[in-house]
């Protein structure tokens, strides 16, 4: 069996990632998977693995979780420690036939309380430390049990103590139903819990396929992405179909990060904006630990040009690119973008990218007014493709009230150029009086002051810009290089620095705006 094989089998069947390590394995046993942490779950197992072996613990994970007494069609929330055996997990309730609802470790325990509550009784999958975090929590209530990957507590059933469960023959779920659910990044409140399915996941590889075969070398994929992400899911799945050698990531500290890419040598990386900009500093890094990179891949947010440009700059690899997708957890990759060396730092950030090849997502942008959507009038962008989502858990209506037919309103607005690329200009929430793109101005700003880690630019307490800035080493700014940098954007107010550290952000590291905003009015007396 190949992989092309099994790829066009997950076409048709759709994408069941219990199934799916298991599938890999006999495409190519021996593919290595190589981790910077050790599992929690299985901290015997070591760092290095093969396909085969992964394949093995998640058969055998599966056959502990049956034995703990979760069926088919039961909901398992995973809350634990960040950690890669979450996937591994994820795949083992999948391959018993019980739908994943994958929740961020970052999520604080009301928030988790609540989301428990919407699924329904479920039976929570988690560990000690986490268990430490809900102990405020009626976890008696809202579920049906509890399982402890690690550091047992009394009162829950320890997937430890299972070890040497008898196997248990795997359960398909059906095509168009739950498969697994993942959450928004929630800059707007509580999360909303999206639903996918196998055919929604498998449709989603189809762009992605084509991006990795630019790699005609079976070369390491470093992946640095939130094990609880959908993205995850994707990432994952296309490493192993394409018997890549895999990296998996959770360390961020960028002297540690380094140390890995440059035993590895991976020849693409794929990690959030966010992780890539704490980076930057790695590319003058004498060592090149970018130096194999082929391709750079980021999909969660819109990147800054000038990141874009320095990490390619610092690969040694003939035609290195930084590919953007942009896109949501609803809807998958919408469109995509190609970065090259020489050309990166002139980019228009707001140029998120072309509708991609037939079979991937369709994008139209509409007016507000009736007019044709331009930078001056931009639309709503909406999509629309078989990869959409299915719902929202436990909120049909907020759904349905997003969705027209098939298209999906995304939240944001834009416009498309004369040649086909669409400019994404903000969030519609975000949108500030007089403003016509916080995004471009905070791509402007950044590219003139390195010094700069972040800015964010939000809405004030009377309805005015406010840049909200960051330093590298939290160092004063110089007000008259700020001053210089600015000359374009009359409309600002005063920039307001603060630490890094204090930032509000999701899960995937994106800054939290509206409660960035809701800070500033707290702080500041209203004129």
């Amino acid at each position: 069996m190949k992989g092309s094989t099994v790829y066009s089998s997950i076409q048709k069947r759709g994408l069941h990632i219990g199934l799916l390590p298991e599938m890999a394995a006999a495409v190519n046993p021996s593919t290595p998977i190589v981790l910077d942490h050790d599992l929690g779950v299985l901290p015997k197992a070591g760092r290095r693995l093969t396909v085969a072996q992964y394949a093995e613990h998640v058969d055998d994970l599966a056959a502990r979780l049956w034995a703990a007494g979760v069926r088919p069609d039961e909901h398992v929330v995973i809350y634990k420690t960040a950690n890669a055996d979450h996937w591994m997990l994820a795949a083992a309730v999948s391959r018993i036939g019980g739908i994943v609802v994958n929740l961020s470790p970052a999520l604080d325990a009301t928030t988790v309380g609540v989301l428990l509550e919407r699924v329904g009784r479920p039976t929570l999958l988690t560990d000690g430390t986490k268990l430490d975090v809900l102990a405020g929590v009626p976890l008696a209530d809202l579920t049906e049990r509890v399982i402890t990957s690690a550091d047992d507590r009394p009162g829950s059933i320890s997937l430890g103590e299972l070890a040497g469960a008898e196997r248990v023959k795997p359960v398909v779920r059906p095509i168009d139903e739950a498969a697994v659910i993942t959450h928004t990044s929630g800059t707007t409140g509580i999360p909303k819990l999206v639903v996918h399915t196998p055919r929604t996941q498998g449709i989603r590889l189809v762009p992605q396929w084509r991006l990795l075969s630019l790699l005609r070398k079976r070369e390491t994929v470093a992946i640095h992405v939130p094990f609880v992400h959908s993205r995850m899911v994707a990432a994952m799945s296309l490493a192993l179909l394409k018997e890549y050698p895999v990296l998996l990531m959770r360390e961020m500290d960028p002297a540690v990060v380094a140390e890995h890419l440059l035993v590895h040598r991976p020849a693409l990386i794929e990690a959030l904006p966010n992780s890539l900009m704490e980076w930057e500093g790695l590319a003058d890094d004498p060592r090149a630990p970018f130096g194999s990179v082929k391709v750079f891949s980021s999909t969660f947010d819109a990147i800054h040009p000038g990141t874009m440009s320095k990490l390619l700059k610092a690969s040694n690899r003939r035609g290195a690119l930084f590919f953007q997708i942009y896109g949501q957890s609803e809807v998958g990759p919408a469109v995509g973008r190609a970065y090259l060396r020489h050309s990166a730092h002139r980019a228009n950030g707001r140029c998120v990218g072309w509708q991609m090849p037939l079979g991937a997502a369709k994008v139209r942008v509409v007016s507000g007014d009736g007019r044709r959507p331009t930078e001056q009038s931009p639309g709503r962008i909406e999509v629309s493709w078989p990869g959409l989502a299915k719902t929202y858990h436990g909120e049909q209506e907020r759904y349905d009230a997003n969705r027209k037919g098939e298209w999906w309103g995304t939240g944001d607005v834009g416009y498309f150029t004369r040649l086909g690329c669409l400019h994404m200009l903000d969030r519609e929430v975000d949108m500030i009086p007089g403003v016509r793109s916080s995004l471009e101005i905070e791509d402007v700003v950044l590219g003139k002051l390195h010094e700069l880690s972040e800015l964010v630019v939000v809405q004030g307490p009377n309805s005015e810009a406010v840049p909200v800035i960051c330093t590298h080493g939290d160092a004063p700014l110089d007000p008259d290089r700020w001053r210089a940098a600015v000359t374009g954007f009359p409309q600002l107010a005063d920039p307001v620095q603060i630490p890094e550290a204090e930032l509000p952000r999701t899960a995937t590291l994106k800054v939290q705006r509206l409660a960035l905003a809701d800070r500033l009015k707290n702080q500041r007396p209203s004129r």
